[in-house]
């Protein structure tokens, strides 16, 4: 009779005895070959669309303001290229809605040298004109064309447009003309006036002008605080480099004493942890007791319903009683877990301090993280060039506006050469045809929005699939560690070298395969971040709610993914199976090991948090105590900062991000060791036949008797 076979278990089933394996599989093939031609195809599609960028497009089209007729202002070459500044005509009618259509201001737009420096009108200038020549002189270079006399009307010079009807102080900001806002006794003036005549009979004050300049007095203020901020830089730059080296520092000296201190660090964060919560039962018992005789704190939360000012509800009793009632239950439950778990928390301590152990024999990990930074850093570069020339492609595009955008015809392409002429310039009184965007009729200009997605698109596959490498590289060089008999002597030269060589010869598809499905998912949520800004405005409260159940939804699926792509990278690392059959592999791992899995991911998250914020804090008290001149006697800081905070926060985020890049490399080594522990105690038994490949402390820790382990 034949023997039944048992049904395959949910989890999967354990790993079986190999007496060959030694680590990291040597002889292995190529993996997801599929992906990999498609990730190549894609990467020559992104370098040909970088190509085809580059040569329809034009970055000077971002660095140079345009006049209305498209001409760059300051380019060399040009008639323009001594006027680098843009020169607004009316200003005021930048105030007009089609200006959040359009993104451009409905006046006309002309290149100058130098801004206004006074209050001038059109009318005022006829008069004096017989007399004194000089102020007309002044007063044309603001025109369109140069202009001998002010013959025209006033009427004349506004239907043709040929000259502004009043110009007022301004300064460049950006290469264009703004106001030169000033505050007076708490009044907001412009050369020492708060209102002024527009040239057309109507008396403006500065709040006018100064909606129609956006608050642009506010940015002018920016401008002077960002001199001064890049005083400060050019002041402590040096000081700057040598925080950030002392963090490098201090995050390796972490590392390297984690195997002396992991333990340390967290019985005292536990007993600190129960602590707080005791007190927080003290604190809430006391003020229960004290509101004994407090006149209405007998009275329930029912009873008061519901206040505004929450401090009502802290003179009741019931409310301390009920926070005493549920820290008790909390301090009762910490104390449990750490009771029933404990074994399993010394197992995950010792884990870490295998850990630093592993990066003290492969120091060249530390390294990697400025190989990934680098690679990073190409592909930021690389896709922010992209989208500058994608977004200048084109011929420039010229559209009707009209100061009202009550015309019919507003908003259509136009001829600035034969407008004049047309019926529309007729028919829609004062409307202009001005320099709009940069654009085209071919098939290239007709999709550039899907150019600009694909590269968005292929960022985000290429970033996720540099870090992804690292992952894949660093795992493998830890697992040569784990797996070595007697270390260090067994474990291979050059182990992050050879790691990292196998990744790209045989698992660039795999690699691939798993970056792109986390492309996809944060694309997707790209998406709804876009589709929620374009329709703020037309929303209900359902929509609303499912679109944010969405966000939600493919925020917790992009952690998921994350997960399980970490792990299965450490599977590919360590046996060259393909993306899906690792992937399935790890997650059945941690699946028959789930409490290990939880108490491992919490204790490492643990230390290393405990460790930035160490690392953090004793930059930043030091950046704090130098840049503020508390330490002058020990040594001499930099002195007349105009703000000490700039240089501080500086040395205090460059340094989390240095911790960041050495505690990730450390994340890694923990990941790895941890699932190799667990192959090593599902291949094992502990055996003189199936001994355990972990270390003696390890061992120890794990409390298996009658075993032993190989040598190192």
């Amino acid at each position: 009779m034949a023997k039944k076979r048992k049904p395959p278990s949910i989890k999967g089933d354990s790993t079986t005895l190999d007496p060959d394996f030694k680590g990291p599989i040597a002889n292995r093939g190529c993996t997801d070959v599929l992906c990999c031609i498609i990730f190549i195809l894609f990467i020559i599609g992104y370098i040909l669309l970088g190509l085809i960028a580059w040569v329809h497009g034009d970055p000077r089209r971002v660095a140079y303001p345009t006049d209305s007729k498209g001409h760059f202002c300051g380019q060399k070459g040009t008639p323009n290229e001594n006027k680098s500044i843009l020169f607004y005509f009316n200003i005021f009618s930048c105030t007009s809605p089609s200006v959040l259509i359009n993104l451009q201001c409905p006046t006309t737009q002309i290149c100058v040298s130098k801004c206004p420096e006074k209050f001038l009108t059109y009318v005022e200038m006829q008069f004096p004109y017989k007399i004194n020549k000089n102020s007309w002189t002044y007063y044309s270079q603001f025109c369109k064309s140069p202009i001998v006399r002010p013959a025209k009307s006033l009427s004349q010079i506004v239907m043709d447009d040929d000259c502004p009807t009043a110009i007022f102080p301004s300064k460049p900001f950006l290469r264009r003309c703004f106001p030169d806002f000033s505050t007076k006794n708490g009044t907001l003036t412009v050369g020492n006036k708060t209102t002024f005549e527009d040239g057309r009979g109507r008396i403006r004050n500065m709040m006018e002008l100064r909606a129609a300049a956006n608050n642009m007095n506010k940015i002018l203020d920016a401008k002077a605080i960002g001199m001064k901020v890049f005083e400060d830089y050019a002041t402590t730059w040096y000081w700057i480099l040598i925080g950030l080296t002392i963090a490098m520092l201090l995050s390796w000296m972490f590392l390297l004493l984690l195997r002396f201190t992991a333990g340390l660090f967290f019985w005292v964060f536990v007993v600190g942890v129960i602590g707080i919560i005791g007190y927080g039962i003290w604190h809430c018992y006391h003020e229960y007791s004290s509101l004994r005789d407090h006149p209405n704190s007998h009275l329930t939360i029912y009873d008061v319903g519901f206040r505004t000012d929450i401090r009502m509800y802290f003179q009741l009793r019931q409310t301390w009683f009920t926070f005493m009632v549920i820290l008790c239950v909390l301090e009762v439950l910490v104390i449990l877990v750490l009771i029933f778990l404990r074994d399993r928390i010394r197992i995950s301590i010792a884990l870490l301090k295998e850990g630093s152990k592993a990066i003290g024999y492969v120091p060249s990990t530390l390294i990697y993280p400025v190989l990934t930074f680098f690679f990073l850093s190409v592909c930021i570069c690389y896709w922010a060039v992209t989208a500058v020339y994608l977004a200048t492609s084109g011929v420039p595009i010229y559209k009707i506006v009209t100061p009202g955008g009550r015309c019919k015809h507003e908003n259509r392409t136009c001829n600035p050469e034969i407008f004049n002429t047309t019926e529309i310039s007729k028919a829609c009184p004062g409307a202009q045809c001005n320099f709009a965007f940069y654009g085209g009729n071919s098939l290239y200009h007709q999709h550039i929005t899907t150019f600009q997605i694909f590269n968005v698109f292929v960022f985000l596959w290429l970033i996720n699939f540099v870090i992804a490498l690292g992952q894949c590289a660093l795992a493998g060089a830890f697992a040569s560690y784990y797996w070595a008999l007697k270390k260090p002597d067994d474990i291979p030269p050059h182990p992050l070298f050879t790691a990292f060589g196998r990744a790209i010869r045989y698992h660039t598809g795999s690699l691939a395969f798993g970056s792109l499905i986390l492309a996809l998912i944060q694309m997707f949520r790209i998406t709804l971040e876009y589709l929620e800004k374009r329709l703020k405005d037309t929303q209900n409260n359902i929509s609303k709610f499912l679109q944010n159940c969405l966000k939600c939804c493919f925020w917790c699926l992009e952690k998921v993914v994350k997960f399980l792509n970490r792990n299965a990278y450490v599977m590919i690392a360590i046996y060259g199976k393909n993306f899906c059959r690792s992937a399935r592999d790890a997650f059945d791992l941690l699946l028959r090991n789930i409490l290990k899995v939880a108490i491992m991911d919490k204790v490492t998250d643990f230390v290393l948090v405990l460790g930035k914020l160490l690392v953090v804090g004793c930059i930043g008290v030091l950046a704090f105590l130098l840049f503020t001149q508390r330490i002058s006697i020990i040594i001499e800081g930099p002195t007349s900062l105009n703000y000490y905070w700039i240089p501080l926060l500086t040395v205090v985020i460059g340094s989390y991000l240095v911790a960041h890049g050495f505690f990730s490399v450390y994340a890694m080594c923990i990941d790895t060791i941890f699932i190799c522990f667990l192959e090593d105690l599902e291949r094992n038994d502990g055996s003189a036949e199936r001994p355990y490949f972990m270390n003696r402390s390890l061992l120890k820790t794990w409390k298996v008797q009658g075993t032993r382990t190989k040598k190192q």
